[in-house]
């Protein structure tokens, strides 16, 4: 069975996207919830069975009408070599739609928000 992403651009707040400020992302962000999207992280070229693929979900969509983050996609199917999500990607009709805006960061914990610098 094939299926399609409901979502194919990345948003203008994406967390992935290196001009975001995670601080200013709409919608409820909350910086506990960013870390806990840890676990959708997978460790690059391994491949875990015995439970559900966890994806990260946009921010732009409600509860109920989650869409894939764009930016999570592009980098959990690049630099983030996660195989599970390569697989399953195998039956999405459209996944080669995907279009990103501008330089992305290539590991989650450099999505969340930074430290202050000090002396600021």
């Amino acid at each position: 069975m094939t299926f399609k992403l409901k979502r194919l651009r990345q948003c203008e707040k994406c967390p992935w996207k290196l001009s975001t400020d995670p601080r200013e992302i709409p919608h409820g962000y909350e910086e506990s919830l960013h870390r806990d999207l840890a676990h959708t992280i997978a460790t690059p070229g391994t491949v875990s069975f015995g439970g559900p693929l966890r994806n990260m979900a946009c921010h732009e969509h409600p509860p109920g009408e989650d869409a894939h983050c764009v930016g999570w996609l592009a980098n959990q199917l690049g630099p983030g070599n996660n195989i599970a999500l390569r697989i399953a990607m195998t039956r999405c009709e459209n996944v080669g739609a995907i279009q990103l805006d501008g330089p992305q960061h290539e590991r989650f914990e450099d999505t969340l928000p930074q430290p202050a610098e000090a002396g600021r």
